[in-house]
């Protein structure tokens, strides 16, 4: 089992989740964090520190396709290990459906 980043934490990255990982495995896109399977150890300190429930284990059914997405950029997006100002406007998106198709960046975040 791992964690995976979903939808919901597009134009939100609160980021929260980054300061209690121990073995430091988020990795920062331009308006998402995304989880690294390969590093995560399960032990489930980020889910409930995530405002947007964005955080879920990969056994919760439907999440094939954010594991997916976690692997893909998690090899391609910088490592994020301290917690970053979230985005001025990160509330007005908390509770917005459908924000994958609307919103998703591929470009690295970081700088």
């Amino acid at each position: 089992m791992t964690y995976v980043v979903t939808e919901a934490c597009i134009k939100c990255k609160y980021m929260d989740c980054v300061e209690v990982c121990p073995v430091d495995c988020f990795y920062e896109g331009d308006n998402m964090l995304v989880i690294s399977p390969d590093e995560c150890i399960d032990c489930g300190v980020c889910e409930p520190e995530c405002p947007a429930e964005a955080i879920l284990p990969d056994t919760e059914d439907g999440l094939e396709k954010w594991l997916e997405l976690n692997a893909k950029y998690a090899v391609e997006w910088p490592n994020i290990t301290v917690k970053k100002e979230s985005p001025a406007d990160a509330d007005d998106f908390k509770d917005v459906e459908g924000k994958y198709d609307k919103y998703f960046s591929a470009e690295p975040g970081g700088s």
